[in-house]
């Protein structure tokens, strides 16, 4: 069972401007499968080969954010087997179909970026 604003019921995902950086991890992350906020910093850390490192109640505002803006939701332990299941204090949080496209706008926006960036050779090409 999901937690979702229901007066943003008729959002689109141009509605939604660019996300800040964690806002971006974090969606990259669930686009991956349900994770509880732990596993989403361990993942964030994991990818980016531990540069990245983002403080607990840093992540706790963005997931409030991408709640409030119904681009995640948050699971119902009783409804999930596993882990989350199994502690009821552990919240497990899932991306939204219209999450899954602000972050699919997001990463074409981003990708133009090092299209760009390569172009001026700042960055090299890949090849």
């Amino acid at each position: 069972m999901f937690r979702v604003n229901i007066f943003r019921a008729n959002i689109k995902p141009g509605d939604f401007g660019s996300l800040t950086g964690i806002e971006y991890e974090i969606l990259l992350s669930l686009a991956g499968g349900d994770l509880h906020g732990y596993a989403i910093l361990q993942e964030i850390g994991e990818r980016s080969a531990g540069a990245l490192t983002v403080r607990p109640g840093t992540l706790y505002r963005a997931i409030s954010r991408l709640l409030d803006a119904g681009l995640i939701a948050e699971l119902d332990a009783s409804g999930k087997c596993g882990s989350a299941a199994d502690d009821e204090r552990r919240r497990t949080y899932a991306i939204t179909k219209i999450g899954r496209q602000v972050a699919a706008i997001e990463s074409e926006r981003l990708a133009r970026q090092l299209d760009t960036a390569r172009a001026r050779k700042l960055l090299k090409s890949r090849s």
